[in-house]
């Protein structure tokens, strides 16, 4: 593909995606506003209470040139829909607030917007929804400014529900095959231990977390009794940690941590007294996560699976 044809590919979906979300209607969402009064309004919205922004800040964050910005907010202003009061800590400046008749103004506005965004994910399947919001994650990633603080936003943790296991598994499969080239067997593993998990599940003893970032799976790990192998009978006292997963589009936020750190304060809880684990030699950032959580490689074999000459390692941890 030429510069031209990737050129071209850009401002096609630029063009599509104007057009479906109705930014070229002379009124956004059905309103009066236009797409930059709109966001003039979410921004001053969702300040904190009682804080405001300068002029300077706004044109800022929005990248608007300040002549056009002081048009917008004239016009706001004669609406009586912005107010500019003098700043307490600096009175050469004008801190930029909603009136009261601003916020009444934004409400709408804001469930329409919901709404809207609510009728188009509507259209998608459960799974095209997940690859929708990694996809538009993706790309908020890629084009964030150089030397900008990544738009990561925060991350929840919550109890593993109905369909998680699928996820679970699928994201497995395919991140293993692409990062580690282990074929279809270790998808095969996966969907055999989240089955277990399922089968067994005693919550007291065991749990699954997911983490979620703007309501996209981008994580997971599950804390379970350990069994003899050969036997299938519990080990006393001895959990063993399952099914680690950090999506590509969350790493570097400490989540592997966070996830790993969740085990352990449950594992404790529910009385365990070690920690157990088992993965590959090859496998670098999940060994990372374990030694620094206090985690110690106890054994290693070579052996031959997923496609490949691997070594499995077992590692345990002492819970003090």
């Amino acid at each position: 593909m030429t510069d031209s044809d990737r050129i071209e590919a850009v401002r096609r979906f630029n063009r599509f995606y104007t057009r479906r979300i109705g930014v070229l209607d002379e009124g956004l969402l059905d309103s009066e506003f236009s797409l930059t009064e709109c966001r003039i309004l979410w921004e001053l919205a969702h300040l904190d209470a009682g804080a405001g922004m300068t002029a300077t800040e706004l044109g800022r964050l929005l990248d608007l040139d300040a002549g056009y910005l002081s048009r917008l907010l004239r016009h706001l202003k004669e609406r009586d829909l912005v107010r500019a009061s003098r700043s307490e800590a600096d009175a050469r400046q004008s801190l930029l607030t909603l009136s009261p008749a601003g916020r009444k103004a934004f409400k709408p506005l804001d469930r329409r917007s919901r709404e809207q965004v609510g009728e188009l994910l509507g259209q998608l399947g459960e799974a095209q929804q997940v690859e929708l919001l990694q996809a538009l994650r993706r790309v908020q990633s890629l084009l964030e400014e150089p030397g900008a603080k990544p738009a990561t936003g925060g991350f929840l943790l919550r109890p593993h529900r109905p369909g998680d296991m699928g996820w679970i598994v699928a994201r497995h499969g395919a991140l293993y095959a692409r990062e580690y080239q282990f074929d279809l067997s270790f998808e095969a593993l996966v969907a055999c231990i989240a089955a277990d998990f399922l089968e067994r599940f005693d919550p007291r003893r065991e749990a699954c977390w997911i983490a979620e970032r703007d309501g996209t799976n981008i994580g997971s790990v599950a804390l379970v009794q350990a069994r003899d192998e050969a036997t299938g009978a519990p080990i006393d006292g001895v959990a063993q940690l399952r099914l680690l997963l950090v999506e590509p589009s969350a790493r570097g936020l400490g989540l592997g941590d966070r996830l790993v750190a969740e085990c352990h304060r449950f594992a404790r809880e529910a009385g365990y007294r070690q920690v157990r684990l088992w993965t590959n030699s090859q496998l670098d950032a999940a060994k990372h996560i374990y030694r620094k959580a206090g985690y110690q490689l106890v054994a290693s074999e070579p052996f031959q699976g997923f496609g490949l000459d691997l070594v499995g390692e077992t590692w345990e941890l002492t819970l003090g």
